[in-house]
């Protein structure tokens, strides 16, 4: 889903950005979103648990308290707890222990009233045992610095922060880099001791073996966002999976949604448009309109879909290096392609295709959009003429350099945004294939319903037609620049060979292909217009938002449904890409421990799963592929039920274990890359498809 946090870009335009800095604190997105405004001060506060691997992870939310706490065990032992405020957070990591040790946490509360108003946080009462543990390191303030030094990067010295310790108690606070109220993170010892020698503060049962007790007190001075009550987000349709309703709940906010907890506490825009899209039948208007009201807000003057924000005291270190300022005004990333030409089928498939949103497709157009200075109309229209604009020149000549490309000097530019996750290719399948063209349909369909009338000129609209026109084409000659095809040997001697390298069988997926050949769409073509032999399952997208022709589509749901190694569907999931056919060095860059690697994505089941829904419901296939299709979607359903509570999370791994694959959470293991969120928005779009649920 996201990429390592990279070094600081160069800031968006002065103008831009400080039209936006003096309408952040007062956001309202077109003024809907005041019809958002919850109950959730007086109502019962929401909490609940997710234990994945050695992390406990413990979600409180009321009023102005919203919380993450993470209590890790094992070897590496780590507390942290993350607030949507500001995309803020606290950290205390500890030294490397010889033997593993045991949290237990026993209690999550809002603190009481403090000396400072403006701080909001919880209380947690943690149990230790296989202590003692000596303190490595301690961080606070924005996310994106502790994830940072997750991954092992240093404490930014602007923020270091020196602990305190006071007879049983560990504290650090400081204010923001702007002076504005900051962060605070205390442990006080209510069993045992703190010992202060040599420069090392170690905690240390009373006697050899014993238990540690102690209380952790996490704050934040950022803003407060305005949670959502789930009677303002959901409709009756929806499934009534208590984990994913949580999910979905504590990262639902009157401003944004939050991409997940604990590592994309904020808006992310890709994040926005999916999960609104997979939900909408589930959805209540007014949170679909929150949704895409937000990433209508957060355009670029180009009409470009911002990837991300720097907020709170990241924005701050960002105005530090690029212009000299403490100012906290947001900074957006439009480093990525693929929301751009997101926005416009995901727009239409509210205001031109659901009832619903047909209903409220003008008043929604007229509003007003602060951040924008302009109608949400407006703000659209300068997405469409970006789209079409930009599908000219594959248009006038549709070889491969036409197609659209990561921006220069980027190997990330769609979901797969970490740097090996396209393969090392430039050119994206799911951009070229299918959003572009979804795109271009989706134009035609708003010029076509008259909702563009008195907001686009007669030559805009002649523009925006001329472009419509455009889709069929360009979907067909895109299309067959990513066609890879193999014979049956050359399939063959790839799946002994990656199967043996994996420690898998290869059997089952030898038989799948029945000593025949195959073919299948190319994860992406490098710079020099070459396929990137990967299979994978983006092909969903082209079945949500496209209507490929029959043969095509039985093909490609064949190449996804085949087991791994021939495929991407193993027993627990389907994953998101295969690199089988491609180079041996493709094989360790995308293997099990790769974020975008032989790993199982949530959402894109989903994604998969809707979209089969979707070409089901087509009235041309031929009984086979129709009976193709329910196959697949019943094969997808019993395997996203079989995951059980792991399926809100961001993605899991796996391994292979007394003759089947077995769920392995993602960053569990050192070999691993990263680490899932617990609390992933996209991985709650289960909630609109009840064939997932017991």
């Amino acid at each position: 889903m996201h990429q390592p946090p990279r070094r600081p870009r160069p800031s968006t335009a002065p103008r831009l950005r400080a039209a936006l800095g003096r309408a952040w604190r007062g956001l309202a997105i077109a003024g809907l979103l005041t019809a958002l405004a919850p109950s959730a001060a007086s109502a019962q506060a929401l909490q609940f648990r997710i234990d994945e691997g050695s992390t406990t992870n413990a979600f409180y939310q009321h009023g102005p308290v919203a919380a993450h706490v993470l209590v890790t065990s094992g070897t590496r032992p780590r507390l942290l707890v993350a607030f949507p405020a500001g995309n803020s957070g606290v950290a205390v990591w500890f030294a490397p222990t010889t033997a593993p040790v045991q949290w237990t946490l026993q209690s999550v509360r809002p603190q009481a009233s403090s000396d400072d108003p403006a701080m909001h946080g919880v209380v947690a009462e943690l149990e230790l045992r296989g202590g003692p543990l000596t303190l490595d390191k301690a961080a606070l303030g924005s996310i994106r610095v502790l994830r940072d030094v997750q991954l092992g990067q240093p404490i930014p010295a602007q923020v270091a922060t020196e602990a305190k310790v006071a007879a049983q108690r560990v504290s650090w606070a400081r204010r923001r880099l702007d002076d504005a109220p900051g962060y605070r993170v205390a442990l006080e010892i209510t069993q045992g001791r703190v010992v202060s020698r040599a420069g090392a503060i170690t905690l240390e049962p009373a006697r050899a073996g014993g238990t540690v007790h102690l209380r952790l007190l996490a704050s934040t001075g950022e803003t407060p966002l305005t949670p959502l009550a789930s009677g303002q987000l959901l409709n009756a349709k929806a499934a009534s999976d208590a984990r994913m309703r949580n999910a979905l709940q504590f990262l639902s906010y009157r401003e944004k949604f939050l991409a997940g907890s604990w590592r994309f506490d904020t808006y992310f825009g890709r994040d926005t448009l999916m999960s609104t899209r997979l939900l909408m039948p589930v959805l209540q208007p007014t949170a679909v309109e929150a949704g895409l009201g937000a990433v209508l807000a957060r355009l670029s003057p180009q009409g470009e879909v911002a990837h991300e924000e720097d907020i709170g005291e990241f924005a701050i270190l960002r105005h530090l290096a690029n212009d000299g300022t403490r100012s906290d005004a947001p900074i957006y990333d439009y480093g990525m392609i693929d929301g751009d030409y997101m926005l416009a089928p995901v727009m239409a498939a509210w205001l031109v295709e659901d009832p619903r949103g047909q209903a409220r497709a003008r008043a929604f157009l007229a509003a007003r959009n602060d951040l924008q200075h302009s109608s949400n109309a407006q703000a659209l229209l300068r997405n469409l003429l970006h789209v079409a604009h930009n599908s000219e020149a594959f248009a006038a000549a549709p070889t491969f350099d036409h197609l659209l490309s990561l921006k220069p000097g980027r190997m990330t530019g769609q979901w797969r945004d970490s740097e090996e996750g396209l393969g090392r290719g430039r050119y994206p399948y799911d951009v070229n294939v299918v959003w572009m063209p979804a795109a271009l349909r989706a134009i035609g369909a708003f010029v076509d319903s008259g909702l563009l009338d008195g907001v686009a000129n007669d030559a805009q609209r002649q523009t925006l037609r001329a472009a419509a026109a455009r889709a069929d084409a360009w979907e067909r000659q895109a299309r067959a620049l990513f066609e890879v095809r193999l014979d049956a040997a050359q399939a063959d001697a790839a799946l002994r060979g990656y199967a043996q390298q994996l420690g898998v069988p290869a059997e089952p997926a030898l038989a799948s292909l029945a000593g025949a050949g195959l073919a299948f769409p190319a994860l992406s073509l490098d710079a020099d217009g070459r396929a990137v032999p990967v299979l994978h399952s983006d092909v969903g997208f082209g079945l949500l938002f496209g209507r490929p022709a029959p043969d095509t589509l039985a093909r490609d749901v064949a190449a996804v449904m085949r087991p791994f190694p021939a495929g991407l569907i193993t027993d627990v999931g389907m994953v998101v890409a295969n690199p089988v056919f491609a180079d041996q060095a493709a094989w360790g860059r995308l293997g099990p421990q790769a974020y975008h690697g032989t790993v199982v994505w949530a959402w894109q089941q989903a994604v998969m799963l809707a979209g089969l829904r979707r070409q089901l419901a087509r009235d041309d296939l031929s009984a086979p592929v129709r009976a193709q299709l329910q196959q697949a979607q019943a094969r997808l359903q019993q395997l996203i039920k079989a995951a059980g509570e792991v399926r809100t999370s961001e993605l899991w791994s796996w391994r292979w274990e007394q003759g089947r694959y077995r769920i392995e959470p993602f960053g569990a293991q050192g070999a691993h890359e990263d680490e899932s969120n617990a609390a992933q928005l996209w991985s709650t779009v289960f909630l609109a498809d009840p064939g997932t649920h017991e």
